[in-house]
């Protein structure tokens, strides 16, 4: 079992740490492939006083891109009832190029807090 580290957002660290947010959602880059089930991914809050949160890697789905992706999956594990679809699809399409999603491909990391 290994150990990475991931820095957050603060939404999105706090939608994990209340628990609507079951599913990281990240490029499948060179640093993504090493991972596996059973793992762990510390989360740190990027803001001025940083939390972090201990997790396990409990399934690692893949896609295409991350349209592909949120289609596939509910927006409460996704992110909170209070965004849509369509506002998390913006949000990391900032983050992500296109042409990142179309080398890489994309993951959907199912995880539990631990």
């Amino acid at each position: 079992m290994k150990t990475y580290r991931m820095k957050l957002l603060p939404e999105y660290f706090n939608y994990i740490k209340n628990g609507t947010k079951r599913l990281e959602l990240r490029l499948n880059d060179e640093k993504r492939k090493e991972l596996k089930v059973n793992d762990q991914i510390i989360f740190e809050k990027l803001d001025e006083m940083p939390e972090y949160l201990t997790t396990k890697i409990v399934y690692i789905y893949k896609f295409r891109n991350f349209e592909k992706l949120i289609q596939h999956f509910d927006i409460e594990k996704l992110a909170d009832k209070t965004v849509t679809k369509n506002e998390l699809l913006t949000k990391l399409n900032q983050i992500y190029t296109k042409n990142q999603q179309n080398k890489y491909g994309v993951l959907a990391i199912e995880i539990e807090l631990v």
